[in-house]
């Protein structure tokens, strides 16, 4: 079965936009959102996909992605999924052989930039950017759903000048899972 094992940060400057490959607009919302499973719609200009994905297991889930036709997914998000409607631009970013993606939202979570990272495996060691700050990755406010209903503000997201001296100078480092999860 297809797991997902991603780790998330604030973003803590705006140096990883100089290194930018490739961006998509997104607009996504829920059909369904229970402690055990969540039913999320994407849509993007060209792509359109049906996300299903079972409970957290620490930074492990099972999830099952599909794709629809975008005109299914314009009227899934108009009149079937739970509002607001999350509306963010994707940017994927490379650093030290793993792809970051970098979201920076719009609408009303216009001002919160997280970055992801997705691993092979619960331990797997990476290269920490200096665009990154704190980790939120068990932050429940920092979830899609956290972040619909607003709960991200007064989280302590950083000023754009504070960010900028604190990624100045914070070294780059590597980090690791420290409390690996149980196997799915």
């Amino acid at each position: 079965m297809p797991i997902e094992i991603e780790r998330r940060f604030l973003v803590c400057s705006d140096e990883w936009q100089a290194r930018a490959a490739s961006s998509r607009r997104y607009r996504q919302s829920y059909l369904s959102k229970t402690p055990d499973s969540s039913v999320r719609v994407r849509r993007s200009e060209d792509d359109a996909t049906i996300t299903v994905k079972g409970p957290r297991n620490g930074i492990a889930r099972h999830e099952f992605e599909y794709r629809i036709p975008g005109p299914h997914a314009d009227f899934m998000l108009r009149s079937m999924c739970v509002t607001p409607i999350i509306e963010k631009t994707r940017h994927w970013v490379e650093h030290a052989g793993m792809t970051w993606e970098i979201d920076v939202y719009c609408g009303q979570a216009s001002g919160l930039v997280l970055a992801e990272v997705e691993l092979e495996r619960i331990d797997q060691p990476f290269a920490l950017p200096r665009w990154v700050g704190a980790e939120v990755t068990d932050n429940l406010a920092y979830r899609s759903s956290g972040i619909a209903q607003g709960l991200w503000r007064g989280k302590g997201v950083r000023t754009r000048s504070a960010t900028a001296r604190r990624a100045r100078a914070r070294p780059e480092t590597v980090t690791r899972q420290d409390r690996p999860s149980p196997a799915l």
